[in-house]
């Protein structure tokens, strides 16, 4: 007689249609995430509504909770996949040894100037826009905000270090502040250049910056003029 066999209980679905094979699931969720990325570098997390992000993806609003469980899911993903995307990019300009450590990162701000421009400064920084909305995202967004900036900083500060013969652990240190300064104005000429309609502010604060670096740190004789900006 064999044994009696108790059936497997059956997963939970989420709502709406069930996912396909597992290749289209992937790419529906990579669409979803690509057009999330699009509105709140646009518009920020509050203005965001599900339904544009879809429409714009593509996908039926059923299939949505297949792939997040909830709006705060979805930032996360969205979250996660820009800071991929953006380390790819500092990492490019930043560790090509071919050219000096303070001309990546002149490098890095160019790059930066052309993506504003070529989309007729609509679009600005992703973790920049969601900084200014604090007070409305979820507690949970706040560290990964803090984490992936702290990434971008430990890489700026990485190149800095770059610039001397011999590092030190006060050198480090000197580059860490340098860093994280960086990242402060960075952030407000982004806003300042996409309510101008011109990279003027990215240029001046990367302009100001690279000079009181190569002051501070002796990397080339510095004495500062000032005259009409153009």
């Amino acid at each position: 007689m064999k044994p009696t066999v108790s059936p497997k209980p059956l997963k939970a679905r989420g709502r709406g249609r069930p996912p396909k094979d597992v290749s289209e699931q992937q790419n529906i969720r990579h669409q979803l995430i690509q057009a999330g990325i699009i509105a709140l570098t646009e518009k920020g997390f509050g203005a965001s509504g599900l339904d544009d992000i879809l429409r714009a993806a593509g996908v039926a609003k059923g299939s949505f909770y297949h792939y997040f469980e909830n709006k705060e899911d979805f930032g996360s993903a969205v979250i996660k996949s820009y800071a991929h995307y953006f380390n790819a990019k500092l990492d490019r300009w930043l560790t090509d040894d071919s050219y000096p450590p303070l001309q990546r990162l002149r490098h890095f701000v160019e790059d930066a100037k052309t993506g504003i421009i070529r989309f007729d400064y609509t679009r600005g920084c992703l973790i920049g826009n969601l900084g200014q909305e604090l007070a409305i995202l979820p507690v949970s967004f706040h560290q990964e905000l803090r984490e992936v900036l702290a990434g971008w900083e430990r890489r700026v500060a990485t190149c800095l270090m770059a610039a001397f013969d011999t590092p030190s652990p006060a050198y480090g240190h000197i580059c860490q502040r340098w860093a994280e300064f960086f990242w402060i104005g960075w952030e407000g000429a982004v806003l300042r250049a996409r309510l101008e309609r011109s990279v003027r502010p990215m240029s001046l604060f990367s302009e100001i910056f690279l000079e009181m670096v190569e002051a501070e740190c002796g990397l080339k004789d510095y004495t500062p003029t000032f005259s009409p900006l153009s």
